[in-house]
């Protein structure tokens, strides 16, 4: 059985340029990639991509917290 290929589109704005739903609905789909990659054996080498990526969306998830927090 072939493996359909996962991909994330990236947003069509950088992440700071994002709405907050935009940013928790990419997350959402950086996560749901990565869980159903991490059942592959072997797991593809793109997990490492999306990994960045979710990495970037969490550091601005957390910069927003922060400035919210500060106000």
């Amino acid at each position: 059985m072939p493996i359909e290929p996962v991909t994330v589109e990236h947003p069509e704005h950088p992440l700071h340029a994002l709405t907050t739903y935009e940013l928790t609905y990419y997350r959402r789909r950086l996560e749901n990639a990565l869980a159903f990659l991490d059942k592959q054996d072997p797991v593809p080498a793109i997990r490492t991509d999306l990994q960045a990526a979710l990495d970037g969306v969490l550091t601005e998830q957390q910069d927003r917290a922060r400035l919210t927090a500060g106000a």
